[in-house]
């Protein structure tokens, strides 16, 4: 997990965030060779697209036309709205679950650490409703 102070730029951290998520993988043993990463217009540089596809995955990042007038010259990057739309489906119920915390919703926690653990205690929680519904 990568941890940075709340004013940080969240495009750059994928990059430092793409090594961990690897070693991660491999331990478990899933291939992630061939899957697609999907992520905002936020992400939408050439570095961030370059990571992901020496990564082994295919990039599907929502273009972010950055106030232009005419549109951007060359080949086009690949882009699914249906992916798009289904992983936005799935990210925003999980935050309509976290939300039902209130300690997570206000963010009490000053340290990220003991946010973060707060959150795993709520994931957790979550995932036992889940398994334990009979």
């Amino acid at each position: 997990m990568v941890f940075v102070p709340g004013n940080k730029n969240e495009s750059p951290l994928i990059r430092e965030a793409m090594k961990p998520l690897m070693r991660i993988a491999k331990a478990v043993g899933f291939s992630l060779n061939g899957s697609v990463m999907s992520l905002d217009g936020v992400y939408d540089c050439r570095a961030n697209r370059k990571k992901i596809f020496n990564s082994g995955m295919k990039p599907n990042i929502n273009p972010n036309k950055r106030n232009r007038k005419k549109t951007k010259r060359g080949r086009k990057p690949m882009f699914s709205a249906a992916i798009f739309k289904e992983r936005f489906r799935t990210i925003e119920r999980i935050f309509a679950w976290e939300d039902k915390f209130k300690r997570l919703l206000l963010r009490f926690e000053r340290i990220s650490t003991h946010h973060y653990g707060m959150k795993y205690i709520a994931y957790a929680m979550i995932n036992l409703r889940h398994f334990c519904k009979g």
